[in-house]
Formats: structure tokens, sequence, C-alpha cells
């Protein structure tokens, strides 16, 4: 079959009757349009429900939790049943411990007939509240908004790295767990309410993002709509560049290993961060103290040439060369020997000054990573007497490291071990998302641009190639929002407070695609949590247009620089 590529013009003309090949590009119109989801109201008290019952999984208590127990923001979040329980426990013949896929369900009273699947972040190992609640200081929910929601512990029960002794521990962790607990939820939900959900949703951020990239791949038959986080979809990677990147900071003259922080010092970082704003905070028409037109100041800026040099002691308003060389090293992205780049460059942006970005360029990799790194993402881990945590010493590991051999671990596997961390941890073929994009799904990812642990280009080069292996239609069914200066997750010097999921529902089921998501600052007098690195120069309440990539939020040229509506979502002259 033959397939062309119709005009955005004749589409609502030439769509009717066309068929496509999976290989061949989407049209909007083409995609099929998935229904909205009803409401239902649980038939009994929590007390009172059937015996919840699926294979292999031990239900240890069903509740109800009034209105008001849980809030968010200022609201509470209403009457709920809190069902908790385990699946497939056994006792590891590799470590002797006892294993169980731990979670907790919460089924609201008023359900709207959606469920979510909550993916939790760092290790695991913790069954967090099921709230689905995601952006920094959030004022919503899913679980406010009347989902059915469920948590797990991604089979260990504690965030340490120890578990990954276990091979079946690993593969839970990675991808297993999902596809164990994915079934038994909407049993469980099926049985309280008396019909299964209408719509499901996946959502995360930070390895919870990983999870959410992971269900987009792999389960695109159990879920309609994929909410992603700062994705840490490479996450082997990303953890060894960390601990790469720490290497070569300890690398610069005069530094104190047990004190990171003095190869780069704070007052360095700020003297950097206003270098960054003074070439780059008018490319988006505002002097705002925001980077929007994020491409565009990776041309401009030069670290070399907008920094000045030290001609004799550092001062903190200068930088040594050998400073700026290691600088440049770990943000034009980390290499092994043979000088290729294993993970991905990281951009210069206003949140290099920040605490977030801070720790994970210090702290992270001696303290998390140097031992996700041993143990579960090395094949096979390293040994460990007893399995103890306490028999591990990070800082020796990251500074004996040697990084080809660390990236070449995270490819192999043995015959305990027989999946590598890179499979057991990615995506499958995350530009190929075509089963998602067939039945009708979407998915919504973002990113912060100041994010020291997983770069916003490793996001950027993921979506480039889903565009690509969809000859330029991935926006039909995926976007992608950089937002400027927020760090991991949240916080930064950023407009972090935003609902992403209410416009991921109303694209999947209403077909409405968004033009643009509204954050808002977390000044003092915030509804949620306040984010102490908002400048005191800015409106408490600034809003901002978060735009999909590759718009970006221009000034209009007036109006009030603290209020979104005076900005709009433009494709700079650049953009591919």
């Amino acid at each position: 079959m033959r397939c062309f590529l119709i005009p955005r013009s004749l589409m609502s003309v030439a769509i009717a009757g066309l068929t496509l090949s999976a290989s061949a590009p989407h049209l909007a119109a083409a995609l099929p349009q998935l229904q909205e989801a009803s409401p239902s109201v649980l038939p009994s008290r929590c007390e009172d429900l059937p015996s919840l019952m699926f294979p292999n999984t031990v239900i240890a208590s069903v509740e109800t939790i009034a209105n008001g127990t849980l809030t968010q923001g200022n609201q509470n979040i209403g009457e709920h049943c809190l069902v908790k329980g385990g699946m497939n426990q056994r006792i590891s013949q590799s470590d002797g411990k006892s294993y169980a896929i731990g979670f907790e369900m919460r089924l609201p009273k008023q359900w709207n007939g959606r469920f979510l699947h909550q993916g939790n972040g760092g290790l695991d190992g913790v069954v967090k509240t099921a709230e689905g609640a995601m952006g920094g200081g959030p004022i919503t929910s899913a679980l406010m908004q009347g989902f059915a929601v469920i948590s797990s512990d991604a089979g260990h029960d504690r965030g340490l790295p120890t578990f990954a002794y276990d091979p079946q521990a690993r593969l839970d962790y990675g991808y297993q767990a999902v596809a164990t607990l994915t079934p038994m939820a909407k049993s469980m939900i099926n049985q309280a309410y008396g019909r299964g959900p209408d719509r499901s949703y996946f959502a995360g951020c930070s390895n919870g993002g990983r999870h959410a990239m992971v269900a987009a791949a792999r389960y695109a038959d159990d879920y309609d709509g994929i909410l992603v986080g700062a994705p840490g979809y490479r996450l082997p990677l990303a953890a060894v560049a960390s601990i790469a990147g720490a290497k070569v900071y300890a690398s610069i003259p005069d530094t104190d290993k047990n004190e990171l922080s003095s190869a780069f010092t704070p007052a360095e970082r700020r003297h950097v961060s206003q270098a960054i704003l003074a070439k780059c905070d008018e490319l988006d028409g505002a002097k705002d103290g925001m980077i929007q037109n994020v491409k565009a100041c990776q041309a401009t800026f030069s670290l070399q040439k907008d920094v000045a040099t030290c001609d004799s002691d550092r001062d903190g308003h200068c930088l040594s060369q050998p400073q700026k060389n290691a600088i440049e090293r770990i943000f034009n992205g980390v290499t092994t020997s043979d000088g290729k780049v294993f993970y991905s460059p990281f951009p210069y942006d206003v949140g290099i000054s920040s605490k977030d970005h801070m720790m994970w360029e210090y702290s992270a990799p001696i303290q998390r990573d140097s031992g996700a790194v041993a143990m579960i993402f090395n094949t096979p881990p390293v040994p460990l007497e007893d399995f103890n945590i306490r028999h591990f010493n990070g800082a020796e590991f990251v500074w004996k490291a040697n990084i080809d051999e660390l990236v070449s671990k995270v490819y192999a596997t043995n015959g305990e071990y027989d999946e590598s961390a890179m499979a057991f941890m990615s995506p499958p073929s995350p530009e190929d998302l075509s089963t998602l994009r067939d039945k009708g799904g979407k998915v919504m990812v973002y990113h912060g641009v100041s994010d020291a642990i997983f770069s916003v280009q490793d996001t950027e080069t993921w979506f480039n190639a889903l565009d690509a292996n969809n000859h330029g239609h991935a926006d039909e069914f995926a976007q992608f929002y950089p937002i400027p200066g927020m760090g991991h997750c949240r916080g930064g010097q950023s407009t972090d407070q935003f609902d992403m999921l209410s416009p991921l529902v109303a694209w999947v089921e209403k077909g409405e695609k968004p033009e643009q998501v509204i954050a808002t600052a977390r000044g003092l007098g915030n509804e949620g949590e306040v984010n102490e690195e908002i400048p005191a120069s800015w409106n408490a309440a600034r809003t901002r247009p978060l735009c999909p990539y590759p718009k970006v939020a221009f000034y209009k040229g007036e109006g009030n620089i603290d209020v979104a509506d005076s900005f709009m979502c433009e494709r700079p002259a650049h953009a591919m």
C-alpha cells in the first residue's frame, strides 16, 4: 500500500476511509477517540464490601477513611476505602529474605470511573500514600478528583539497594511489579463497584516517571493516558553519569573529596547563574529572572567567554581555568575513556545555583548513586557480607570506580541475573509508542530544565526520536513540556505548581489537545507548600504558560510580567 502525507488543510476531506499502516504518518482525525469515563458511587460501606480476592494476593485490611482525613492544599479529600495488601509473597533463594509486592489502594465513595497507577520515586521500597499528586506543592490529586488509585513498594519493603541481590526483586522493581499489580487492581475495582474502570492512567515523577515511560511502552494495552515527570528512563546510565561527574569535580585542584562543594562553591555557582541570566534572560522578550528560550540560551551562553577567569585566587566572582574545563566536561556530557558521551549533556540554566542542583551533583553520587550502581545496576552486584548495607562504603566505591567498567556492567548479564539493568529498567523501544497511539491513548511528559540528575536534553532527544518515528506527527498523541528553572520534579526559580492530569484526561477522553498548561510560583501565601527559592522580586503567585515543545513562552511586549496572559506559546525561529 502506498501512503501519502496529506496536507493538514485537506485532512477533513481526505481522511474519510483512509487506512494507515503502523509505520505511516498518523493523522489526528484517524486516531480513535476514547469515550469519557462515567461516575459511580461505592454501593456499600468499606467494611461491608464483599471479600476482595485475587490469586496470590493477601488483603491485610480494609477500612473507611473519613472525609477530610487527607487534604490536598487546603481542600479535603473525600471519604474513601483504604485497602492494604501484598502479592506474590516468597522467600528468596538468593539472600534468604522475605519478599512481596506491597500495595495500598484507595477507592473513593464518589468514584469518577477512572483508575490511576501511581509510580513512586527513588528506590521504591515504601508504599507511599496512594493519592496521585503531581507537580510542585500540588493542590489537586487524582484521589481528590475521584480516581481509584494504587501505590506500591515495587516488590521490596525497604528503600535500600540490597534488595537487588534477589534476581526477581530486580525485575519487579524494573517492570514486573506493574504487570502483576495492574490486573489485580482492576479486579479489586470491579469487585468494589460492580464494574471495572472506564479509563486507566499511569503517573509518576523521577523513578516514577521511569515507571510511567515503561508502562507506555510495555503496558499500553492496560492504560489510556500516561503522565510522565522527569523521566529517568535511562536511570542506570544517569546514575553512572552522576558518579562520573563527581569524579570530574574531584579532579579540580584543591578540591576536598569529603566536601565536594569546594570544587564549585555556592558563591561561584551564584556568579555563574547570574552570568547565564545576563546572556539569556531577555531571549524570550522579558527580563524576569526566567529563561524560557532554553535552546537559544545554549547557543548564546559560553562558560569560557561569559564568566571571568581568575587571575589569582578564587573569590566567588570568577572561575579558574581547571574549573571551567571540568564544568564543561560535565555539562557537555561525561564520557567513557574513548570520549563517547554515554548519557546526555545538561543545559546551562538559572538553577545551577539551587540547593537541589548541588545536592544531586555533590551528595547524591556518594549517598545514593553509589549503592544503586553497585548493587542494582551492576551485574553481578558487588560482593557484600550478609547482604548488609553497613558493609558498603559509598565514597570508596565512587573514588575507585572505573567508569568504563560501570557503563559496561549496566548492559551485562550472567546465569543468575539474565536481564541487564538497561533491559529491566528502561522501556523497550521508547521511540515506538505505536500501541498506545493506535488505541487512542495519550502521553504528556514534563521535565525541569534545571534538573541535575536526569537531563531535560535526554528527554528532548527521546521526544525528537519519537517524532521522527511518527514522521513529524508525534504531537498528535504525545507532548513534552520543558519547565524553565525547575529542578528535579519540583522547586527551583520556577513556576512549578500545575495540574497536568486534568488536561491529560480531557485530551484522552474528549479529544481536547492542550495548547498550554498554566503554572504558578509557590511564594508566600501559596495554598500548597511554599518554595523558598522564589526570588523576592517576583509576585508570590506569578503565573506562566508551560508550552509544549518546541514552542516557548514569549512575552507579548506589554502587560504584567507576573501574569501568564502576558505571554504566548510560539515556535522559536531556530526551532527544529
